[in-house]
């Protein structure tokens, strides 16, 4: 004797209701999972639960929901991202890149990964540090936090400044450069 039909409507007692989802929630996710061996088919399944919490299956040769949504798209005409959400992943992946490059940036001038600069990007670096480094000495000075080492330091500036102009005279010139 098989199983009695039962009406389809909202369980009102809480507890039966949580067994029925979770009861269900295996059933589907198993049929789910058979039609995927069996028939060979792509399958994805998303399951919004009462608690708000998120289940999914794919089957195994999909590699993400996300394929699964584009092919329904390709296959089926029917957008399920509207253009918007298309421009703010388009905008979202351009500021990715931007950070990376920022990301690059700011370790060029701590230094680090310099190896890969050529000559005219690793002036443009000395300038940069060098202005910057001005600045510095500048909002010093503003504040009266100048130290005993300025000297030292005008020195060091004034020697690396001249090297600095020499370098560019040779590479004008074609002539091998100092370190600086």
């Amino acid at each position: 004797m098989g199983r009695g039909k039962i009406e389809i409507k909202r369980i009102e007692n809480s507890n039966n209701r949580s067994v029925t989802y979770s009861k269900r929630k295996k059933g589907i996710i198993k049929k789910a999972q058979e039609i995927s061996i069996l028939c060979d088919a792509k399958v994805s399944l998303i399951i919004y639960g009462p608690n708000g919490k998120i289940v999914d299956f794919c089957s195994p040769e999909t590699t993400s929901l996300s394929f699964i949504a584009e092919e329904y798209q390709r296959l089926s005409g029917k957008r399920l991202w509207d253009l918007k959400h298309e421009n703010l992943n388009t905008e979202i992946e351009m500021t990715k890149k931007e950070n990376e490059n920022m990301d690059i940036h700011l370790r060029h001038m701590k230094g680090q990964e310099i190896q890969s600069l050529n000559h005219r990007e690793l002036m443009a670096l000395e300038d940069t540090l060098y202005n910057g480094l001005q600045n510095v000495r500048a909002a010093q000075a503003r504040l009266g936090h100048v130290g005993v080492d300025r000297q030292r330091n005008d020195s060091i500036i004034s020697e690396w400044t001249a090297k600095k102009l020499l370098n560019e005279y040779m590479v004008r010139h074609g002539k091998e450069t100092l370190d600086v």
